[in-house]
């Protein structure tokens, strides 16, 4: 029974996975009569497995983007205000076709690499605190390291009622450094940082996860595809 229970799916969850839209679109389909399940309509509820045949008549599964974009320094993710720039203004200027929205958000005055996709489906896993994907940093301060300074940022700093999981953080030159984070704390690198008295003059994100910024300028993107994508998504658990 046990078994049983563990190779059953919710249609909505599979068609979700399939990629024909969200879970919320697959109900829409199934109580549009559109989906079949051994030949059967299928109702709201049903759970299928993988000895089941599934159908969608009439719908095409949605083609799903991803992309890596480098945010420039002084554009907002999104929710631009006076004047100012967002991720989706300039996206569309480049290319108004281009239906994509950011997955997460880097700071005004930082730059770097941003998701860019149309999948709901990555939304949860990639951004929720209950998971601890990995992003990498590459951040300089107004006063030269001192030796101890990575071991501290590592170990954990008191950011105002909020002591920060342990890190990686690996020293660059007098003024930079590297650290990977499982956690995303508003302003944390900065917060960090100004705890052990160094004020942060650049922060880069040059890595999520699987996927890496590469020799990208600002305000370009790549696709994401391939065995770099197939990784992504098994990490997210989409796949």
């Amino acid at each position: 029974m046990a078994q049983e229970q563990q190779e059953t799916t919710r249609i909505n969850k599979y068609l979700s996975h399939k990629g024909y839209c969200t879970r919320k679109g697959a109900d829409e389909l199934v109580l549009s009569g559109k989906v079949y399940i051994n030949g059967k309509k299928a109702v709201l509820g049903d759970k299928v497995t993988p000895r089941d045949t599934v159908e969608v008549r009439n719908a095409m599964p949605k083609k799903f983007i991803y992309l890596a974009y480098y945010k420039p320094r002084g554009v907002v993710t999104h929710g631009a205000q006076n004047g100012e720039k967002d991720i989706a203004t300039l996206l569309h200027k480049k290319d108004p076709t281009l239906d994509v929205f950011p997955v997460g958000r880097l700071d005004k005055n930082s730059h770097g690499l941003i998701l860019l996709t149309n999948d709901v489906r990555i939304v949860e896993p990639l951004l929720s605190p209950e998971h601890t994907h990995e992003k990498e940093y590459k951040v300089q301060v107004n006063e030269r390291i001192r030796s101890d300074f990575t071991e501290k940022m590592s170990s954990g700093i008191d950011i105002g009622g909020y002591t920060t999981k342990d890190c990686v953080v690996e020293k660059v030159d007098k003024h930079t450094f590297r650290i990977t984070l499982t956690e995303g704390k508003n302003h944390q690198i900065k917060r960090m940082a100004n705890a052990l008295n160094y004020t942060v003059t650049d922060l880069k994100r040059i890595r999520i996860m699987n996927i890496r910024l590469r020799n990208q300028r600002p305000g370009t993107y790549r696709e994401i595809k391939g065995e770099e994508l197939r990784e992504l998504l098994v990490l997210l658990g989409v796949k």
